[in-house]
């Protein structure tokens, strides 16, 4: 198989594989700053705020990696297609 030309490369970083890369590292800035949630109130149904803080994040994390995935994988279905379709243009 030849390399790929200039003209018909797929670029590696596309906007779909960035947005999912800041899905995924919003997670853990929320919970590597310990200082924005560090404190007593207020409170949830008698729950300090600093444990619902990070049980909140659970399902967040969860969505969020949701999010990333179907992104990640509708990119790689048009890589494959517009790789398909540059193959098949080059055998025409």
């Amino acid at each position: 198989m030849p390399p790929p030309t200039s003209t018909g490369t797929i670029p590696t970083v596309t906007p779909a594989r960035a947005l999912a890369a800041v899905c995924l590292f919003i997670p853990f800035v929320a919970m590597l700053w310990v200082g924005s949630y560090d404190s007593v109130e207020p409170t949830f149904i008698g729950i300090p705020f600093f444990y619902w803080y990070q049980m909140l994040w659970v399902p967040l994390a969860t969505l969020l990696t949701v999010i990333a995935y179907v992104l990640v994988r509708r990119d790689n279905a048009a890589r494959r297609d517009a790789r398909a379709a540059a193959e098949g243009g080059e055998r025409a």
